[in-house]
């Protein structure tokens, strides 16, 4: 890929599935054993003594450890026509089963939030990279020259902060834009400084032709920081008109703010954060990524002492996810619009240290993806019976980037740039394209 830095025009490698992607990040890891992932002999062994290979417990003394069992805090049933396993965490989602593919398989680095978090989101556990976001974007380009391509939804300052939607030593053109952040209330976020309430429009116009002349009078062939401001400085001119319009929920009917939650205590928050994220889709944002979390170091879903406060977490994202994939259908958005759904890891299926609350488990887990070119009704791969390790169908953070650049129309090993002597890419020397989940 050429390091040109144009944000229109951009060519993807092969036919794409999908044009664009929300992805719904549950910062602190779900309980995969509690939601979407079915093990009997969790119910039958509940509270039995069993040695497992603890990977905290491994990284501390090099050898595993004997935990306590504890089965799922909620029942678990069959959904939709494929009969889907899914406990009773998610109620509205369930219902959309039949919409969703399921990897079950999933594993990654990083036991402690830190390092998995930043894995997630550039591929590696400590080092400074592009954010998938910025690889996209930088990939693609834009659908819309008047709205940032890649926008991140109440991001957290913590575990990563702004590297998670960070360009690195991409183009800063491709670094993502954040409206709003953690702990504020949805309905105050905002892209910062976007409007203008001093000068008049005349005003504001002179001074930006005056920059304008100004940056290209400085401008050199090659000079990417020169250039990166001057394209930042036209986006943002271009954004006061465009960009309000997009972000103004109450340009939405009484029935579709209703379907996301809008209006009620409970999901107020994430419902504005989802239909957000939806209206930026439908205006052809690229990659957008819409948080769930808080800013402390013990993240939203990171029960290791009080798995019942899942419970809290579910209700208030169930209805406006449920929502969201159902706006999505309805409109024709989720057939060229990836919908990925997970966290930095899952949860172990034992207590941790015998108490009520499940530790990190990086080596098993499930997340989700619907819509753009992916096998609808589908589950593929497995943990053990316990859901302790991915077992069949693995899927490594690295194939599951490779896998939706690839529905994009991106080839992972192709979509590199050239830094410090070296080509550098979002998967770094690995990733496999899960074919077994396209449709």
């Amino acid at each position: 890929m050429a390091n040109g830095q144009s944000l229109i025009g951009h060519q993807p490698h092969h036919a794409a599935k999908a044009k664009r992607i929300i992805f719904l990040f549950m910062q602190g890891g779900v309980s995969h054993v509690d939601s979407f992932d079915y093990k009997p002999r969790l119910f039958k062994d509940d509270q039995k003594i069993i040695d497992v290979a603890d990977a905290r417990a491994i990284a501390k003394t090099g050898k595993g450890a004997s935990q306590r069992l504890m089965k799922p805090l909620w029942n678990f049933s069959q959904h939709g026509e494929t009969g889907r396993w899914a406990s009773d965490l998610f109620p509205k989602i369930n219902q959309h089963v039949d919409d969703l593919c399921f990897l079950h398989g999933m594993h990654t680095e990083g036991v402690a939030h830190g390092p998995a978090t930043l894995f997630l989101h550039t591929g590696t556990t400590s080092f400074i990279r592009p954010s998938m976001g910025s690889w996209v974007l930088q990939g693609l380009g834009t659908e819309n020259e008047n709205l940032p391509g890649f926008v991140t939804i109440s991001p957290s300052l913590g575990n990563g902060g702004p590297r998670n939607y960070g360009n690195a030593f991409l183009p800063a053109i491709y670094q993502g834009t954040p409206v709003g952040r953690s702990g504020q209330p949805a309905k105050e976020s905002s892209i910062k400084n976007l409007l203008n309430t001093v000068w008049k429009p005349d005003q504001q116009k002179q001074q930006f032709d005056l920059l304008r002349s100004l940056n290209a009078a400085q401008a050199k062939p090659g000079d990417s920081e020169i250039e990166a401001v001057i394209e930042s400085y036209e986006l943002a001119w271009r954004m006061q008109s465009k960009a309000p319009d997009a972000l103004d929920l109450s340009l939405e009917s009484e029935a579709t703010q209703k379907l996301y939650g809008i209006g009620e205590k409970i999901t107020d928050n994430f419902g504005r954060q989802c239909l957000m994220a939806r209206r930026l889709a439908e205006q052809g944002v690229r990659y957008i990524q819409v948080n769930y979390g808080d800013n402390s170091n013990n993240p939203a879903w990171d029960q290791h002492s009080n798995l019942p406060k899942h419970g809290d977490h579910a209700a208030a994202v169930d209805r406006p996810i449920a929502g969201l994939l159902a706006d999505l259908k309805q409109r024709g958005l989720l057939e060229d619009t990836i919908v990925w759904w997970g966290g930095e890891f899952g949860r172990t299926p034992y207590a941790e240290k015998n108490g009520t609350g499940r530790d990190h488990n990086p080596n098993g887990f499930t997340v989700w993806l619907a819509g753009g070119g992916v096998k609808a009704g589908f589950a593929h791969g497995a943990t053990d019976e316990l859901g302790h390790m991915a077992v069949d169908g693995k899927v490594h953070m690295h194939d599951l980037h490779a896998t939706l650049l690839h529905l994009l129309g991106l080839d992972h090993e192709k979509l590199t740039f050239k830094y410090a002597g070296r080509d550098f890419r979002l998967t770094d020397v690995h990733g496999h394209v899960v074919r077994e989940i396209l449709a």
